[in-house]
């Protein structure tokens, strides 16, 4: 059988067209449903460590437990979203995610709690897995870099409303009440991402049916003997394990002397989210006129520095060292996250940013956990030394098999 014609006649939604402008702010909506609960736990680990007598490290794994979850989840619904429809997937994912995420903060003990946030995190990987095949497939290919920037700016406000919310509300009430409030932030945001959303018409489901189609482990495998993709896989799990340690860590650091900060102070220190959201487009537009590759080493660069001003002992330095940290991050993720569906080609472009997330989330889960004993086994200035390390390596990783790549309206 041949292609749908749908599919050949379809160029994909120019900006400044009314279905462009609804799917950006659908999936900025999705981000937030999805990115808020994800990270809401981050900033009330000080109360959850104080409350049920855990050391930082312990605390984080309410963070990992849901971010592990996740990455064993992507590649699934990747699978699942070949099958049944990329937004279909993501609704089904998104609002099973909510009801979990208002039955976490209601645990009787730790032992429920991880488990919820682990069944919840395996929900939330239906967004990740696949907004940016779904990007890539409904945007004209010559702005899908620019698109994927404004749909990582969603994730950071997610992530930042999350934190905020949880963290004020979490210092006056309890951890659970702040976690339960987010919770419910995500239920009205996930009626909004199925509301404004419109329907694919770059993708149908089930295509892959065909006997001419290649087949899902055929896809699965084609991404993991690239070089090129394995390298860009290596930047979600590199940077964004250094990015969520010191997210994790650094309120435990700035708790103590020589600075001292009162609990309120340092969940506004999640504001620094606002650099993400505003260097995720501006990495975007850049990588779609000068090239993803600059842009993406000029970005581990920022955030390189980021992390070298945190060795201060002034507050004022490690803000300013945490803005640039997280602006260099989110650029990078953005770049490297919408790369990697493009260059797949047509017919693994789920699987390849599936994978990408895997990697994203695995890492996020070993490194907020493992960085934690560093933190709490010597001192900051190691464990700034070890996100110094995957900085390095990511770039390393860049410069090998990224260089050669081609120009920015390619792969």
């Amino acid at each position: 059988m041949g292609a749908d014609p749908q599919v050949v006649t379809f160029t994909g939604h120019a900006p400044g067209s009314p279905a462009y402008r609804r799917l950006i702010v659908g999936l900025f909506f999705a981000g937030i449903a999805t990115f808020a609960q994800l990270y809401s736990p981050q900033a009330v680990l000080p109360q959850l460590s104080t409350a049920l007598g855990i050391s930082p490290a312990s605390a984080a794994l309410s963070v990992s437990a849901a971010t592990l979850g996740l990455a064993a989840a992507v590649i699934p619904w990747s699978m699942v979203a070949d099958r049944i429809g990329r937004v279909q997937a993501m609704a089904i994912g998104v609002l099973t995610a909510t009801v979990l995420g208002l039955l976490a903060p209601l645990s009787a003990g730790m032992e429920m709690l991880l488990t919820l946030r682990l069944l919840e995190g395996v929900a939330l990987g239906a967004v990740p897995a696949v907004a940016l095949a779904y990007l890539s497939e409904e945007v004209s290919p010559r702005n899908a870099a620019a698109a994927a920037g404004s749909y990582i700016a969603g994730t950071t406000v997610g992530g930042l409303l999350g934190r905020i919310v949880s963290g004020i509300v979490g210092e006056q009430t309890g951890w659970r009440e702040g976690m339960w409030t987010v919770a419910g932030l995500c239920a009205v945001a996930a009626v909004l991402f199925l509301w404004l959303t419109p329907k694919a018409q770059g993708f149908v489901p089930g295509r892959f049916r065909d006997d001419a189609g290649p087949g899902m482990l055929t896809r699965l495998l084609a991404p993991l003997r690239s070089g090129r993709q394995l390298a860009l896989y290596a930047q979600g799990f590199l940077l964004m394990g250094a990015f969520v340690a010191v997210y994790n860590y650094l309120g435990f650091h700035l708790a103590e002397p020589p600075f001292a900060l009162p609990a309120w102070v340092v969940t506004l220190l999640f504001l620094a989210y606002l650099a993400g959201t505003v260097s995720s487009p501006w990495a975007g537009s850049l990588a779609s006129r000068f090239g993803r590759y600059p842009v993406l080493l000029g970005a581990i660069a920022v955030m390189a520095a980021g992390a070298t001003a945190m060795l201060a002992h002034a507050t004022p330095i490690v803000l300013l060292g945490l803005l640039l940290f997280t602006g260099g991050f989110f650029g990078a993720h953005a770049v490297a996250s919408g790369w990697a569906p493009v260059a797949a080609g047509p017919d693994s472009r789920a699987q390849a940013s599936s994978l990408y997330y895997f990697g994203y989330y695995a890492g996020s889960s070993l490194f907020g956990w493992a960085l934690g004993i560093v933190f709490g086994q010597v001192d900051w200035v190691w464990f700034i030394v070890a996100v110094l390390a995957m900085c390095g390596l990511a770039a390393a990783s860049a410069v090998a098999k990224l260089r050669a790549s081609p120009g920015p309206r390619s792969s």
